[in-house]
């Protein structure tokens, strides 16, 4: 199976995760990290790329400065964490940029910018304009102000989501594991998945919780669960680690692939079925209902 997919994509989503970023609990900011993650953009702009960097790290960036050994289990805690990591985090990767002469910008978003269809969509007008002006966006949650999205939400599912939404023909995953396993990868047997597929392919697979540096919080359910999303939408997905990273992107056998879809469905009931929330309750006649699950058609107001 090729890897052509990796290679010849045009518009490229990265994720970048907190473990990746600042290594074990309590530690600072990796400038090595960081600086790793930022010559990867640039080798895939000068292939003629676009890319999108959605980055965590911002509340683990934050643990140190404050004196804080662990991520805080309480919000308060987890926003000021949040609040003074954000602003180390952009200033090391716009350091980083202008060494290729690069110009970087940061891109905050809610769960509400990706629910509500007006948001979604001046999120989309500001992205695409940002890759149409050259610059490469660092997207973050706002986790400073938010409230939901720190309790359940993570990253992987954010890029998923970003990926619909400015038209991604590849969503790369930069975990602390290289590859999906076929078991959790301390298990003595465990091996590397290189292709999935379909997701359904998986299912038997026993997947790892969040990482041992204490610093994350999706864990490779959330990576799969962003596969769903974007492989449903007809966009490829690569697993990998930093160290893998640049193999993985230049079409090296490394990393895990998650094989999208044929049929890309249109952008909005990809919006429905993924980035929105229902509310309220609709009750419907029988002869509503039968022409909605018999027919297929959609009701007037």
């Amino acid at each position: 199976m090729s890897r052509s997919a990796v290679t010849s994509a045009k518009r490229v989503v990265i994720k970048i995760g907190s473990s990746s970023l600042t290594g074990s609990a309590g530690s600072a900011l990796d400038s090595a990290a960081v600086s790793k993650i930022v010559d990867l953009v640039a080798q895939l702009r000068t292939r003629g790329s676009e890319v999108v960097l959605v980055s965590s790290g911002a509340i683990a960036a934050g643990l140190a400065p404050l004196g804080l050994t662990s991520r805080p289990k309480d919000l308060a805690t987890q926003q000021a964490a949040a609040s003074v990591g954000q602003g180390l985090l952009i200033a090391k990767y716009n350091e980083n940029f202008a060494r290729h002469n690069l110009v970087s910008s940061q891109v905050l978003l809610t769960t509400e910018d990706v629910v509500r269809r007006s948001h979604y969509q001046n999120a989309q007008q500001t992205l695409n304009k940002l890759l149409s002006l050259g610059v490469v966006p660092i997207i973050n949650e706002n986790d400073s102000v938010g409230t939901q999205e720190i309790r359940f939400g993570d990253n992987d599912r954010l890029a998923a989501l970003v990926s619909l939404l400015i038209g991604a023909d590849l969503l790369v995953l930069v975990s602390d594991v290289d590859a999906l396993y076929n078991a959790p990868p301390s298990h003595a047997g465990a091996k590397p998945i290189s292709f999935v597929d379909r997701i359904s392919d998986i299912g038997d697979v026993e997947l790892g919780g969040v990482g041992s540096s204490g610093v994350g919080s999706g864990g490779m359910v959330t990576k799969i669960e962003a596969a769903r999303i974007s492989t449903g939408a007809g966009i490829t997905m690569l697993l990998t680690n930093l160290k893998s990273a640049s193999d993985a992107l230049s079409g090296g056998d490394v990393g895990t692939i998650f094989q999208p879809v044929r049929d890309r469905k249109p952008s909005r009931l990809l919006w429905l079925e993924h980035a929105s929330t229902p509310q309220g309750r609709l009750t419907l006649d029988d002869g509503a209902a039968t022409a909605i699950i018999e027919r297929g058609v959609s009701l007037l107001p």
